[in-house]
């Protein structure tokens, strides 16, 4: 009994006990397909059985292998090589774990993963699957008894593994499977591991000794290895749950997309034309599903028109000068106000204005008068889209903290904010490529905008206030710039070619195409 003391003994017990529970993963598989069709009363009982037929039938195969192998006397040689009974079984047994190893990593590999097989058309009835149940205990105790023998020499050592593999098997059913089946790298770790049993059986049978000592020390550094990977895998599903889920989501559907993600855009790939991937979506369905995953993020200040471009009725003024500022502005409905936009009175269509003219009704006690809508800056778009379907209005008037009309925004600025411009018959492009690379856009513009133009993800700061390419300019430059300033930022150029009193009017953007200092990507007024 001097083995039991040995180190060796003790590594090749535990490593056979965890190569037989995986290996049994298949047979408890085949047995939940089989119980599965008895009634649930039935199904954990047939379970239970099966396993334990097998467990019966594997150390029944034990013994009498064990007898077999040790029929050493020679019945016939090759090349001055003899073959005892023994030797066949060791070499017949390598082979089989050779081919069934090989067979499974190759569908693994392949993607053809391990399903149920063709099921016989038997009638549910607890004896016929336990028939059935039986005969695959038979088929699958085969693998298992021949790399028990191939990896100890000991009876005891062989049986004492099977009977704690198979009452692991039975207490853990459930979630062994589920924990297989979710770690595949486990499975083909052990898979590799038949593949080393099966060419020590070969060898042993033609006669070349391979101590058992350095089989065991690569399964347990295999073992240690994967034990890391896995718990490097925990880390790295640890720190992805730290982003929030609404995130990934819409990085993951970027990429489905064919948008290349954050981290990828900060690496430039050495050979850029074997990197290049077809995309089965063009680049405006890219920008529409990109704004419409932004839109949760976004306030209704970055999507508004500004108070600068709000075309507003002031009730001081005449009739006629209101009048002709009606039938030259092509909206359907205008703020009215009298002095200031701040001074607020209500918001009426267009249509009503000019009947009330025509008919001489005053229009500050105008019935076709609304109550105006009026929204904090910081709303979300999402929530302005809830309101919009609850009031029924067509626009609404955004305020700061302090009341201060900042603009308005309109259904139609939602829907610019995911598919782009649509201009008016009083409006200007927004932006406009002067040539290749080099943009020529409003002070004005809005800066998700930009991004999409300039296809790049660096202009928009969340902790950054401003919503328009001139706040950008004044963000990053601290200060007032003046015509032919230059701003250079984020691997672009942007130079002021306009200014309408302290306002940036219209701006030159072009895309450097060699790389950026550190100190111009954080930002330069040069």
């Amino acid at each position: 009994m001097e083995w039991l003391l040995e180190p060796a003994t003790w590594v090749g017990f535990l490593a056979l006990v965890a190569i037989e529970v995986i290996l049994g993963i298949d047979n408890l598989v085949f047995i939940a397909i089989l119980a599965d069709k008895l009634p649930t009363r039935e199904r954990n009982r047939a379970r239970i059985l099966g396993l334990s037929l097998a467990l019966v039938m594997r150390i029944l195969m034990l013994f009498s292998l064990s007898w077999m192998i040790k029929l050493t006397k020679p019945i016939f040689s090759i090349w001055q090589i003899t073959f005892s009974w023994r030797d066949i079984i060791l070499i017949v047994g390598g082979f089989f774990l050779l081919f069934k190893a090989t067979r499974e990593l190759h569908e693994r590999v392949e993607g053809k993963l391990y399903t149920e097989k063709k099921k016989p058309r038997v009638a549910p009835t607890f004896g016929i699957v336990i028939a059935q149940i039986v005969v695959l205990d038979a088929i699958f105790s085969v693998d298992s008894v021949i790399t028990a023998i191939g990896m100890v020499e000991q009876l005891p050592i062989m049986i004492a593994a099977v009977i704690i593999a198979m009452t692991v098997m039975m207490l853990a059913s459930r979630p062994l499977t589920a924990f297989v089946n979710a770690h595949q790298t486990v499975v083909v770790l052990c898979l590799s591991f038949l593949l080393m049993i099966g060419l020590v059986l070969i060898a042993e049978g033609i006669g070349l000794k391979i101590p058992k000592g350095y089989l065991y020390a690569a399964i347990s550094f295999s073992i240690l290895i994967e034990a890391l990977n896995q718990l490097a895998q925990r880390n790295v599903v640890k720190s992805m749950e730290q982003i929030p889920l609404r995130d990934r989501t819409a990085e993951a559907v970027l990429q489905l997309l064919g948008s290349r993600s954050k981290v990828d855009k900060d690496f430039e790939p050495e050979f850029p034309e074997e990197n290049e991937v077809q995309s089965a979506f063009g680049e405006e369905e890219r920008n529409m599903v990109s704004s419409i995953l932004s839109l949760g993020d976004r306030t209704i200040h970055s999507i508004m028109t500004p108070r600068t471009e709000v075309s507003w009725i002031d009730l001081d003024d005449d009739i006629a000068t209101i009048h002709d500022q009606i039938r030259a502005t092509p909206h359907s409905f205008f703020p009215v106000s009298r002095g200031q936009l701040d001074n607020i009175v209500g918001i009426a269509r267009a249509s009503d204005l000019i009947d009330d003219i025509h008919t001489s009704q005053p229009l500050e006690h105008s019935r076709n008068l609304r109550d105006p809508i009026v929204m904090p800056e910081s709303i979300g778009v999402l929530k302005a889209m809830e309101i919009f379907k609850q009031s029924r209005g067509q626009l609404a008037l955004v305020a700061d903290e302090y009341g201060s009309i900042e603009g308005l925004v309109t259904p139609i600025d939602i829907l610019e904010a995911i598919a782009g411009e649509f201009l008016s018959e009083d409006e200007q492009p927004a932006a406009v490529e002067e040539k290749p690379g080099v943009w020529i856009m409003e002070g004005t513009t809005n800066i998700y905008l930009v991004e999409q133009l300039l296809n790049t993800d660096g202009l928009v700061d969340e902790d950054d206030e401003y919503a328009s390419l001139a706040g950008l300019i004044l963000e990053r430059s601290g200060s007032v710039p003046q015509v032919g300033d230059t701003l250079v930022y984020a691997g672009f150029r942007f130079q002021v070619l306009e200014m309408e009193n302290r306002r940036i009017a219209k701006v030159q953007v072009t895309d450097l195409k060699a790389p950026v200092a550190e100190d111009d990507r954080q930002g330069k007024l040069l």
